[in-house]
């Protein structure tokens, strides 16, 4: 029995575990935890509309104050993925969050060390003119920016209005880009400049051809030129001053390639294939030369009608190999993916690395071009999982998209595709080199050993007869996406010696069963994933997934 003098002290104990247990009770309901696989297909929803930025009247708000907002946000986005667990679920499933925590760590990392938004010029791009090759755009981009692949001419009611707001945003884009470039990176504010100079004569052209279909565009295109000019002004008077490396270091690219790429290489391992890439193009170079030295020369193409008749029989014979030798399963609908419509510069003019190989002999090309067989599985076939079924962010999917188009011109290449014409295993070996010198400028700009000068340069020296001239816009082109993009120089080379493990741990788990045409139709139904996840899935390996820690 309690006294009376008890009562009180008894009262408020009651009275306190009560409301210590609703407390308790409020803060389990508030902390949300779940095992459920619907739960990150909703969140990867919730995380793709977060990512973008807000866009008024056609500007994208990438000020200091709304990209600090964002970092915040993102904090709480990594906490809901952090409170599902999927240790419990099918491989695939798995692969898809870490897709989903992959992506978010890229932003991160934006936030952290790349800030294209107040240090890279280039981001502000006003316009782009053709569609990628890959699933998106390559390298950090904005939103809102015209993508003029996009429209046909002339402009439907709604392209129109459309098409009319991002025009007339591209001054108020470069006011604000004014203002939020603050920091000093001296040569991704020379290519901004460089950049700058070339949408002007792409304005110029596209101003030919609204005149033709909408002559009423012609004062926006004229106020958006006068942007990108007095924008060209500002940058190169800022950039007079600027002393300091565009590289983010190695420890930075590191953690980029580990946590958003999902790559189980550092920058040393990636040094070391690509030297050795490099030593054996070279050599194997030297010794198909021997082979083929009594054999006439490869003769470049002299007008665009004998090019466009080479190029229809590369593809017809492309296809058909890849059907007859059984190397893939090749839909109807990927028949016409490979031919283009290409006009043969003049003899005398400059020609640029990709056109030495293409007026020589299309096959090569024909291979890296199973870009265009990717992205037409993404049309037709899309993958089951909506996380996978549209292009990943930050470029994630370079592994699976450079490292299989560069594995196919050599796999083709010992699979039979150029027996008849010798002389062509040697643009293989050419183009080999050339991507690794490339990939050498990617390592080394981002260590800070290199200028993007001393890149080009290296490129230029190490790209076999002399067909990488410093004068054309390849060279300066790729090197600009690597500078911006980490990893992407290196993606060619690296994950084609990547996919070659893959085939060799495949063939060493199903011996004599093993066929190449079921491994490539399983490694192509996988998405435009990293090789490491899709590697993880068709083999049940997880020696990269423990080295990357994604484990549980």
């Amino acid at each position: 029995m309690i006294r009376q003098n008890q009562l009180i002290p008894a009262l408020l104990l009651i009275l306190l575990s009560t409301l210590l247990c609703c407390s308790q009770g409020q803060e389990k309901s508030d902390s949300f935890t779940s095992s459920n696989y619907e739960d990150l297909v909703t969140l990867f929803k919730e995380w793709r509309e977060f990512q973008k930025p807000e866009i008024n009247k056609g500007v994208p708000d990438y000020t200091a104050a709304a990209m600090a907002k964002q970092q915040q946000g993102l904090k709480e986005q990594q906490a809901k993925l952090a409170a599902i667990d999927p240790s419990l679920w099918p491989v695939s499933q798995q692969v898809d969050y870490h897709i989903v925590r992959a992506e978010m760590n890229g932003l991160d990392f934006d936030f952290r060390v790349l800030k294209p938004w107040s240090r890279n010029p280039c981001f502000y791009a006003v316009l782009y003119t053709s569609p990628s090759d890959v699933p998106a755009l390559e390298g950090p981009w904005k939103y809102g920016t015209l993508c003029l692949w996009k429209y046909s001419f002339p402009l439907s009611d709604e392209e129109f209005a459309d098409f009319r707001t991002k025009l007339q945003a591209i001054p108020k884009v470069l006011e604000q880009a004014k203002i939020n470039l603050r920091e000093d990176a001296k040569d991704l504010w020379f290519l901004g400049i460089r950049s700058k100079k070339k949408e002007l004569s792409l304005l110029d052209e596209l101003a030919q051809r609204l005149d033709e279909f909408h002559p009423e565009l012609i004062a926006d295109i004229k106020q958006a030129k006068a942007a990108v000019k007095d924008f060209t002004a500002w940058l190169e008077e800022k950039q007079k001053n600027m002393t300091a490396p565009s590289g983010i270091g190695i420890e930075n690219y590191n953690w980029y390639m580990k946590n958003v790429h999902l790559w189980p290489y550092t920058w040393e391992d990636q040094l070391v294939i690509l030297q050795r890439e490099l030593d054996r193009a070279l050599a194997c170079l030297k010794l198909e030369e021997n082979r083929n030295r009594n054999l006439p020369q490869l003769k470049p193409v002299e007008n665009t009608e004998e090019y466009q008749r080479r190029h229809n029989e590369a593809v017809d014979y492309f296809m058909d190999f890849l059907r007859r030798q059984e190397i893939m399963t090749v839909p109807d609908y990927l028949n016409d993916t490979l031919k283009r419509t290409v006009k043969v510069a003049p003899a005398g003019q400059l020609r640029d690395f990709f056109t030495q190989i293409e007026y020589r002999n299309s096959l090569p090309l024909r291979c890296h071009g199973t870009h265009w067989f990717d992205l037409a599985r993404m049309k037709h076939e899309p993958h089951p999982s909506s996380i996978r079924s549209v292009p990943l962010l930050y470029n994630i999917w370079d592994s699976r998209a450079e490292g299989l188009a560069t594995g196919m011109e050599e796999m083709m290449m010992h699979a039979g595709l150029m027996d008849n014409c010798p002389r062509v295993r040697e643009l293989v070996y050419i183009m080999l080199a050339c991507r690794v010198a490339r990939g050498m400028g990617d390592l080394k700009m981002h260590s800070n050993e290199f200028t993007l000068e001393d890149a080009v340069d290296f490129a230029v020296k190490w790209t076999p007869r002399g067909w990488m001239p410093k004068e054309g816009n390849t060279v300066w082109f790729d090197e600009q996406l690597y500078l911006q993009q980490p990893g992407y120089g290196t993606s060619y080379v690296v994950c084609k010696i990547h996919l070659e493990k893959m085939i060799a741990d495949s063939s060493e788990l199903l011996g004599e069963s093993f066929r190449l045409k079921q491994f490539m139709d399983e490694f192509n139904s996988k998405g435009m994933i990293p090789l490491s996840l899709i590697r993880w899935e068709m083999t049940g390996l997880d020696d990269e997934i423990k080295k990357l820690q994604l484990g549980y």
